[in-house]
Protein backbone atom coordinates (compact mmCIF):
# COMPACT_ATOMS: atom_id res chain seq x y z
CA UNK A 1 0.00 0.00 0.00
CA UNK A 2 1.47 3.04 -0.85
CA UNK A 3 2.82 5.04 2.56
CA UNK A 4 3.48 8.50 3.09
CA UNK A 5 6.77 8.72 1.31
CA UNK A 6 5.45 6.95 -1.83
CA UNK A 7 2.08 9.81 -1.40
CA UNK A 8 5.07 12.78 -1.05
CA UNK A 9 7.28 11.75 -3.88
CA UNK A 10 4.32 11.34 -6.43
CA UNK A 11 2.60 14.64 -5.32
CA UNK A 12 6.56 15.94 -5.79
CA UNK A 13 6.65 14.47 -9.21
CA UNK A 14 3.28 15.59 -10.62
CA UNK A 15 3.17 19.26 -8.83
CA UNK A 16 5.81 20.39 -12.48
CA UNK A 17 3.74 18.60 -14.95
CA UNK A 18 0.58 19.98 -14.20
CA UNK A 19 0.77 22.77 -12.46
CA UNK A 20 -0.84 26.15 -14.26
CA UNK A 21 -2.65 23.49 -16.66
CA UNK A 22 -6.32 24.23 -17.44
CA UNK A 23 -8.69 20.84 -17.43
CA UNK A 24 -10.32 20.67 -20.31
CA UNK A 25 -12.34 16.88 -19.70
CA UNK A 26 -12.76 14.61 -17.06
CA UNK A 27 -13.36 11.15 -18.05
CA UNK A 28 -14.70 8.25 -15.27
CA UNK A 29 -14.39 4.84 -16.81
CA UNK A 30 -15.05 2.91 -13.62
CA UNK A 31 -16.87 5.26 -11.04
CA UNK A 32 -16.90 2.20 -8.31
CA UNK A 33 -13.89 2.58 -6.43
CA UNK A 34 -13.69 2.79 -2.32
CA UNK A 35 -16.14 5.70 -2.48
CA UNK A 36 -18.25 6.43 -6.05
CA UNK A 37 -16.69 8.96 -8.06
CA UNK A 38 -18.92 12.05 -8.28
CA UNK A 39 -19.83 12.29 -11.58
CA UNK A 40 -20.52 15.95 -11.32
CA UNK A 41 -16.90 16.47 -11.75
CA UNK A 42 -17.41 15.93 -15.40
CA UNK A 43 -19.14 19.08 -15.50
CA UNK A 44 -17.24 20.98 -12.81
CA UNK A 45 -13.67 20.53 -12.93
CA UNK A 46 -13.33 21.56 -17.12
CA UNK A 47 -12.75 25.17 -17.49
CA UNK A 48 -10.35 25.18 -14.72
CA UNK A 49 -6.94 25.66 -13.86
CA UNK A 50 -4.49 23.61 -11.46
CA UNK A 51 -2.87 25.65 -9.07
CA UNK A 52 -1.23 23.49 -6.61
CA UNK A 53 -0.54 19.80 -5.63
CA UNK A 54 -0.41 19.04 -2.04
CA UNK A 55 -0.46 16.16 0.81
CA UNK A 56 -2.21 15.78 4.11
CA UNK A 57 -1.32 12.33 5.35
CA UNK A 58 -1.93 9.47 2.74
CA UNK A 59 -4.28 12.27 0.78
CA UNK A 60 -3.35 13.89 -2.59
CA UNK A 61 -5.00 17.36 -2.70
CA UNK A 62 -5.22 18.79 -6.06
CA UNK A 63 -6.14 22.64 -5.60
CA UNK A 64 -8.36 24.30 -9.16
CA UNK A 65 -10.35 27.36 -8.50
CA UNK A 66 -13.22 26.26 -7.40
CA UNK A 67 -11.71 23.61 -4.47
CA UNK A 68 -10.09 20.66 -3.58
CA UNK A 69 -10.00 17.64 -5.48
CA UNK A 70 -9.25 14.69 -2.76
CA UNK A 71 -7.05 11.33 -4.42
CA UNK A 72 -5.83 8.64 -2.32
CA UNK A 73 -4.42 5.65 -3.86
CA UNK A 74 -5.88 2.93 -1.62
CA UNK A 75 -3.72 -0.28 -1.80
CA UNK A 76 -2.75 -0.82 -4.96
CA UNK A 77 -3.23 2.82 -6.96
CA UNK A 78 -0.52 4.93 -8.90
CA UNK A 79 -1.10 8.02 -10.40
CA UNK A 80 0.55 8.96 -14.12
CA UNK A 81 0.54 11.92 -16.53
CA UNK A 82 1.28 10.72 -19.82
CA UNK A 83 0.07 11.61 -23.35
CA UNK A 84 -3.81 11.91 -24.85
CA UNK A 85 -3.11 9.50 -27.07
CA UNK A 86 -1.51 6.68 -25.23
CA UNK A 87 -3.48 3.47 -25.07
CA UNK A 88 -5.43 2.95 -22.03
CA UNK A 89 -5.47 0.34 -19.70
CA UNK A 90 -8.21 -1.48 -18.18
CA UNK A 91 -7.43 -0.59 -14.27
CA UNK A 92 -7.25 3.29 -15.25
CA UNK A 93 -10.48 4.28 -14.20
CA UNK A 94 -10.14 8.32 -13.76
CA UNK A 95 -8.49 10.94 -15.90
CA UNK A 96 -8.56 14.57 -15.92
CA UNK A 97 -7.64 15.96 -19.74
CA UNK A 98 -5.40 18.35 -19.87
CA UNK A 99 -4.94 21.67 -22.17
CA UNK A 100 -1.22 20.16 -23.32
CA UNK A 101 -2.87 17.13 -24.67
CA UNK A 102 -1.59 15.11 -21.59
CA UNK A 103 -3.54 13.65 -19.33
CA UNK A 104 -3.55 12.13 -15.82
CA UNK A 105 -5.04 9.08 -15.38
CA UNK A 106 -5.42 6.75 -11.97
CA UNK A 107 -4.39 3.47 -11.63
CA UNK A 108 -6.14 1.44 -9.48
CA UNK A 109 -6.18 -3.10 -10.20
CA UNK A 110 -8.17 -3.13 -6.59
CA UNK A 111 -10.10 -0.55 -6.37
CA UNK A 112 -9.56 0.80 -2.91
CA UNK A 113 -8.52 4.22 -3.94
CA UNK A 114 -10.83 7.40 -3.95
CA UNK A 115 -11.15 10.34 -5.55
CA UNK A 116 -13.29 12.68 -4.09
CA UNK A 117 -14.11 16.83 -3.99
CA UNK A 118 -13.25 18.42 -1.16
CA UNK A 119 -14.42 21.74 -1.54
CA UNK A 120 -13.00 24.80 -0.85
CA UNK A 121 -10.99 23.71 2.22
CA UNK A 122 -10.52 20.15 2.01
CA UNK A 123 -8.87 19.79 5.67
CA UNK A 124 -12.11 19.87 6.98
CA UNK A 125 -13.44 16.96 4.70
CA UNK A 126 -14.61 14.17 6.92
CA UNK A 127 -11.93 11.70 5.92
CA UNK A 128 -9.29 14.64 7.23
CA UNK A 129 -10.31 16.72 9.66
CA UNK A 130 -10.00 14.45 12.52
CA UNK A 131 -6.09 13.09 11.57
CA UNK A 132 -3.35 13.72 13.75
CA UNK A 133 -0.29 15.85 12.85
CA UNK A 134 2.32 14.94 10.05
CA UNK A 135 5.36 13.16 11.64
CA UNK A 136 7.56 15.29 9.59
CA UNK A 137 5.80 18.34 11.30
CA UNK A 138 7.00 20.43 14.37
CA UNK A 139 3.40 19.17 15.79
CA UNK A 140 4.88 15.60 16.48
CA UNK A 141 7.38 15.47 19.01
CA UNK A 142 8.39 13.77 22.34
CA UNK A 143 6.40 15.65 24.63
CA UNK A 144 3.34 15.42 22.48
CA UNK A 145 3.48 11.37 22.30
CA UNK A 146 4.26 10.82 25.85
CA UNK A 147 1.40 12.67 26.48
CA UNK A 148 -1.04 10.99 24.37
CA UNK A 149 0.10 7.69 25.37
CA UNK A 150 -0.32 7.60 29.23
CA UNK A 151 -1.93 5.20 30.53
CA UNK A 152 -2.61 3.23 26.91
CA UNK A 153 -1.80 -0.60 26.99
CA UNK A 154 -2.03 -0.44 23.03
CA UNK A 155 1.59 -1.50 21.22
CA UNK A 156 3.74 1.56 20.25
CA UNK A 157 3.71 0.11 16.86
CA UNK A 158 -0.65 -0.04 16.52
CA UNK A 159 -0.08 3.59 18.20
CA UNK A 160 2.39 4.91 15.18
CA UNK A 161 -0.41 3.42 12.70
CA UNK A 162 -3.20 5.04 14.45
CA UNK A 163 -4.15 7.99 12.32
CA UNK A 164 -5.72 9.83 14.86
CA UNK A 165 -2.77 10.30 16.54
CA UNK A 166 -0.21 10.48 14.11
CA UNK A 167 -1.11 10.91 10.25
CA UNK A 168 0.54 8.65 7.35
CA UNK A 169 3.63 6.50 8.86
CA UNK A 170 1.91 3.07 7.95
CA UNK A 171 3.37 -0.38 8.90
CA UNK A 172 6.49 -0.62 6.83
CA UNK A 173 8.37 2.62 8.18
CA UNK A 174 6.65 2.21 11.99
CA UNK A 175 8.84 -1.13 11.60
CA UNK A 176 11.88 0.82 10.36
CA UNK A 177 12.02 3.49 12.74
CA UNK A 178 11.40 1.37 15.80
CA UNK A 179 13.92 -0.76 14.97
CA UNK A 180 16.59 2.55 14.30
CA UNK A 181 14.96 3.77 18.31
CA UNK A 182 16.23 0.01 19.52
CA UNK A 183 11.87 -0.11 20.88
CA UNK A 184 10.21 -3.52 19.75
CA UNK A 185 7.10 -3.05 18.31
CA UNK A 186 4.97 -4.91 21.12
CA UNK A 187 5.56 -2.75 23.90
CA UNK A 188 3.05 -0.65 25.08
CA UNK A 189 2.93 3.10 24.18
CA UNK A 190 2.55 3.90 28.13
CA UNK A 191 5.33 2.58 29.16
CA UNK A 192 7.87 4.47 26.84
CA UNK A 193 9.94 7.53 28.64
CA UNK A 194 10.20 10.46 27.22
CA UNK A 195 13.82 9.85 26.54
CA UNK A 196 12.68 6.69 24.65
CA UNK A 197 10.58 8.99 22.70
CA UNK A 198 12.67 11.69 21.77
CA UNK A 199 14.71 9.03 20.19
CA UNK A 200 11.74 7.28 18.30
CA UNK A 201 10.97 10.68 16.91
CA UNK A 202 13.82 11.37 15.01
CA UNK A 203 14.28 7.48 14.32
CA UNK A 204 10.93 8.34 12.51
CA UNK A 205 11.48 11.63 10.80
CA UNK A 206 15.18 9.82 9.46
CA UNK A 207 13.53 7.24 7.96
CA UNK A 208 10.75 8.62 6.65
CA UNK A 209 12.76 11.56 5.03
CA UNK A 210 15.86 8.79 3.68
CA UNK A 211 12.86 6.59 2.33
CA UNK A 212 11.27 9.91 0.10
CA UNK A 213 14.96 10.73 -0.88
CA UNK A 214 14.77 7.39 -2.15
CA UNK A 215 11.61 7.36 -4.15
CA UNK A 216 9.66 5.53 -1.77
CA UNK A 217 9.52 1.95 -1.60
CA UNK A 218 8.46 -0.66 -3.91
CA UNK A 219 6.09 -3.62 -2.97
CA UNK A 220 4.07 -4.67 -5.52
CA UNK A 221 2.75 -2.27 -7.29
CA UNK A 222 3.78 0.92 -6.29
CA UNK A 223 5.48 3.53 -9.17
CA UNK A 224 6.54 7.27 -9.20
CA UNK A 225 4.50 9.56 -11.26
CA UNK A 226 7.45 8.91 -13.98
CA UNK A 227 6.96 5.25 -13.94
CA UNK A 228 9.84 4.81 -12.17
CA UNK A 229 10.54 2.72 -8.79
CA UNK A 230 10.99 3.43 -5.39
CA UNK A 231 14.23 2.32 -4.19
CA UNK A 232 14.14 2.14 -0.14
CA UNK A 233 13.54 -1.15 -0.52
CA UNK A 234 16.84 -1.94 -1.12
CA UNK A 235 17.47 0.15 2.23
CA UNK A 236 14.88 -2.01 4.51
CA UNK A 237 16.33 -3.40 7.93
CA UNK A 238 13.80 -5.30 9.06
CA UNK A 239 10.55 -4.76 7.27
CA UNK A 240 9.83 -8.21 5.44
CA UNK A 241 13.36 -9.81 6.03
CA UNK A 242 12.37 -12.46 9.12
CA UNK A 243 14.35 -14.96 9.80
CA UNK A 244 17.25 -12.84 7.85
CA UNK A 245 20.35 -11.75 9.83
CA UNK A 246 19.97 -8.65 11.44
CA UNK A 247 21.90 -5.99 10.21
CA UNK A 248 23.29 -4.84 13.65
CA UNK A 249 23.63 -8.21 15.75
CA UNK A 250 23.39 -10.66 12.90
CA UNK A 251 20.29 -12.47 15.13
CA UNK A 252 17.45 -13.51 12.88
CA UNK A 253 14.92 -11.12 13.15
CA UNK A 254 11.62 -12.36 13.96
CA UNK A 255 7.96 -11.25 12.81
CA UNK A 256 4.74 -11.24 15.11
CA UNK A 257 1.07 -10.52 14.06
CA UNK A 258 -0.28 -7.22 16.25
CA UNK A 259 -3.69 -6.70 15.11
CA UNK A 260 -3.54 -8.12 12.21
CA UNK A 261 -0.87 -6.65 10.73
CA UNK A 262 2.67 -8.09 10.69
CA UNK A 263 5.35 -6.31 12.99
CA UNK A 264 9.00 -7.40 12.64
CA UNK A 265 11.86 -6.72 15.19
CA UNK A 266 15.15 -8.30 16.70
CA UNK A 267 14.67 -9.18 20.04
CA UNK A 268 18.16 -8.49 20.81
CA UNK A 269 18.91 -5.30 19.52
CA UNK A 270 14.84 -3.76 20.68
CA UNK A 271 14.06 -3.70 23.94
Amino acid sequence: MPELPEVETTCRGLRPQLLQQRITAVKIHNASLRWPIPQTLKRQLPGQTIHNITRRAKYLLISVDSGQLILHLGMSGSLRVLPLSAPRHRHEHFEIVLQNQQCLRLRDPRRFGAVLWGGPDALQHPLLASLGPEPLSPAFHAAYMYQVSRQRQRAIRDLLLYSRIVSGIGNIYANEALFRAGIRPQTAAGKISMKRYTVLIEAVRHILQQAIEAGGTTLRDFTQSDGNPGYFQQQLRVYGRDGQACPQCQRPIRKQKLHGRTAYYCSNCQR
